[in-house]
């Protein structure tokens, strides 16, 4: 028996559609084929990068014909840096394939009756939408074809700070101009690395584990504040006080100016100390009449004006009166309990991250609100029958779980409620699906709510309401 050829290239292959995780799809003979660089409409020759008994995947080589969807990329990175991938697919057809996947992934998956699916809600900023961005410093720059040619010859400078290649943990792509936040964080990014070259300070080595300036993470609020963080690898006080001083003095915008030593294997760094250098150590949203706070260790929606969007979808089909004991699970912050809870009689959150409890416990103090409570812990060790007779039987349950979705025992236990209604907002209509097909002898689907929150990306956020049969 011959071997299979693993890299070769398929001729006029048309695309036909997206398929999960943003990828394009067509056929050859009895073989789907994904693409990674393609919109629908296109046909291309396609380099076979993987050759698996049911699919193959590659990248589009020479196009034929180009989609009538297709746009002009606006950003200069696109194609090399992992994000935007859908910049080439014009915004309405985005929304189109979105909407498209959430119903394929609701029928396929979970097998599930629903009504109609309400029209997608598209954000209105489709560029500089992001209220938070984490860079990369390297000493090992990721460089395109053109950079090579331009620099042939040259000692080539390899220090850079940008988004790691899709693929490539050590490589990362020094960017210019990223559209996904306002021009200040660009200006941000660029004077430290331009102040690191003029004092010959070291950009970090992920392999080998050394070196100064490591990551960037800048954060805005849509009151104005900006939060600032600098991470570096090693103690060096005297450059830590000329990045800081530069940043304090240079760029006044900043309202919370922060740093910390991180000489770990990974970035993470909730397990850290986070120092404060200028400002105060947290920013504020704003939603309606609420005030939130935001730290360094905080999660926030990335994108805050469709986040006030999905959360007003929320509150309207949780249908509250001011008389329900309301769950809100995966509570995280407490963003979504604290905005309904002057709706509902009382509010019960649960989260797993022991510091965005203390942040939610915060939130309900600065605004006043005395009917919510919140809990720390895995949601399936903390939701038993004793903690819902402890603290009321919900009559509205709202869950916000992770990509992963909810485990089994957690929704076992929640159909053990009896609650009148269940509104699960879900980032990834996969796990979604399959959680919902544990859930629909007891209650049925009577609304389906895409909402984008990431414009030019394949992510899509649903909400699902569910009403006891």
């Amino acid at each position: 028996m011959g071997r299979k050829k693993k890299n070769f290239t398929i001729e006029n292959i048309e695309i036909k559609d997206f398929a999960a995780e943003g990828k394009c799809v067509g056929r050859h003979e009895e073989k789907v084929v994904f693409v990674s660089n393609a919109a629908p409409g296109d046909v291309a020759d396609i380099f076979i990068t993987k050759n698996r008994s049911k699919y193959y995947e590659g990248r589009a080589t020479k196009f034929h014909k180009l989609s009538e969807e297709r746009v002009e990329p606006f950003c200069e990175h696109y194609g090399v840096c992992g994000g935007c991938k859908w910049q080439h697919i014009g915004y309405n057809n985005q929304l189109f394939y979105k909407e498209k996947q959430v119903r394929e992934q609701l029928t396929r998956i979970g097998g599930l009756e629903f009504p109609e699916i309400k029209p997608i809600v598209g954000s209105e900023e489709t560029k500089y939408y992001r209220n938070k961005l984490e860079y990369t410093f390297t000493n090992w720059r990721w460089f395109t074809d053109e950079e090579l040619k331009e620099q042939e010859g040259e000692e080539l400078n390899r220090n850079g700070v940008g988004f790691h290649i899709p693929g490539r943990f050590d490589k990362v792509l020094d960017i210019n101009t990223c559209h996904l936040q306002e021009e200040i964080s660009n200006q941000i990014r660029k004077g430290v690395r331009d102040l690191a070259f003029e004092h010959d300070m070291t950009f970090f080595d992920i392999r080998r584990q050394f070196g100064f300036l490591r990551n960037l993470i800048i954060r805005t609020g849509n009151t104005g504040d900006l939060m600032v963080i600098v991470q570096v690898f090693e103690d060096k006080p005297e450059w830590i006080k000329i990045v800081m001083e530069y940043l304090k003095d240079t760029f006044p915008q900043i309202t919370s100016l922060q740093y910390i030593i991180n000489p770990k294997g990974n970035e993470t760094f909730h397990d850290l100390d986070v120092i404060l250098y200028n400002g105060k150590p947290y920013i504020t949203e704003k939603m309606e009449d609420l005030t939130y706070r935001v730290n360094a260790k905080s999660f926030f929606q990335t994108n805050s004006q469709q986040a006030y969007t999905l959360y007003k979808l929320t509150r309207e089909l949780a249908q509250l009166t001011g008389e329900e004991v309301v769950y809100d699970l995966y509570t995280g912050t407490g963003t979504i309990a604290n905005f309904v809870a002057h709706q509902a009689k009382k509010v019960v959150g649960v989260e797993y991250v022991e510091q965005a409890i203390e942040d939610a416990k915060i939130n309900s103090q600065i605004n006043n609100i005395e009917n919510t409570v919140f809990y720390a812990g895995d949601m399936k060790d903390v939701l038993t029958p004793k903690f819902i007779k402890e603290n009321g039987v919900p009559d509205t349950l709202i869950v916000d779980p992770p990509r992963a979705g909810m485990h089994e025992s957690v929704i076992e236990t929640i159909l053990g409620t009896n609650a009148k209604r269940i509104v699960y907002v879900s980032c990834n209509p996969a796990t979604q699906a399959r959680d919902l097909k544990l859930m629909t002898d007891k209650y049925k689907i009577t609304v389906v709510q895409p909402v984008d929150m990431f414009p030019h990306t394949h992510h899509v956020e649903n909400i699902v309401l569910l009403e006891l049969r």
